[in-house]
């Protein structure tokens, strides 16, 4: 066989041979669709058409396979199915041939057909969906960054950082029910990951918020008692809920300044809770941690 034809070992392209016909077509066609490429040496469009379906199949990122058959050294495959000329592709699925073509088509009619069987090929790695994502995210655009989130989750539905971020859209919408469902959802292995524990961290601030209402009483109290610090803590969770997050983290340093011990280190514990909602990079968890370090190892 000619070194051009040899199917790379990528997991997605192989030969075939009619005695393993029946596991690398049929039974794989169930896990996704197989497409079968009938060649033989001599054929010129077949040397055509070998480098363009084997690239279109690689950029599909697993949503197909395919099969060759050299139908000089097997031709039995190629009769039953009635194959009267190559280069002959089917698309099996199921089980079942569903689609096919013959001849050696160009690279956009051959991705159009595999679009066909298993969708459109995901544009970029899950680092560049999940940046993608999250710039939009920041920008306002929820309902674009949830379908990246969800394009994402349904290729890889262990992806934590997805997740996340789809758990913590529903948040930043008011919507905690969801959020808290969407967690839930994912697989238990990823409940430690980072981006997981800052969506909980969120989830449980934004409860803490919510049960504190309107925060005018709370300005008060402060402002005439500015010892009060229960007051000043509750104000900070109120603050934060509110997207307040320098204001929020600025009440919590100011009663660690004032009493580190008060109610067992209650208002260091909360900020460091804060910067994990928050995220690493955030300005506010940036700023915080810098104040936090002078006032604690001063």
């Amino acid at each position: 066989m000619p070194a051009a034809t040899a199917a790379p070992p990528d997991g997605l392209i192989k030969d075939t041979t009619t005695a393993a016909f029946r596991q690398d077509v049929i039974a794989e066609s169930m896990n996704q669709p197989v497409l079968v490429d009938f060649w033989a040496p001599w054929c010129g469009p077949c040397k055509q058409l070998t480098p363009i379906i084997e690239k279109v199949v690689r950029a599909a990122k697993g949503k197909v396979k395919l099969v060759k058959m050299n139908i000089d050294e097997h031709p039995q495959v190629a009769g039953q199915l009635g194959v009267q000329s190559i280069p002959a592709v089917f698309a099996f699925d199921q089980g079942q041939p569903v689609d096919g073509f013959m001849g050696a088509l160009p690279e956009s009619q051959v991705k159009a057909f595999v679009d066909r069987l298993g969708g459109p090929a995901t544009a970029g790695s899950a680092a560049e969906l999940l940046a993608e994502a999250a710039m939009r995210a920041g920008a306002g655009d929820a309902a674009g960054a949830a379908e990246l989130y969800g394009a994402l989750l349904a290729e890889e539905p262990d992806n934590a950082e997805a997740l996340a971020g789809l758990a913590k859209l529903h948040l930043d919408s008011g919507d905690i029910e969801g959020a808290r469902a969407l967690l839930a959802s994912g697989p238990e292995a990823g409940a430690g990951h980072a981006a997981i524990a800052a969506v909980r961290a969120a989830i449980e601030l934004a409860e803490q918020a919510a049960a504190l209402g309107d925060l005018g009483d709370l300005d008060r109290r402060v402002a005439a008692d500015p010892a009060d610090h229960q007051a000043r803590f509750d104000l900070a969770l109120g603050l934060n809920g509110r997207g307040d997050r320098l204001e929020a983290a600025e009440h919590l340093l100011s009663i660690v300044k004032r009493d580190r011990t008060w109610n067992d280190d209650a208002a260091r514990k909360q900020l460091v809770q804060l910067f994990e909602a928050w995220g690493p990079t955030d300005p506010a968890t940036v700023a915080g941690r810098k104040r936090l370090s002078s006032l604690l190892f001063a």
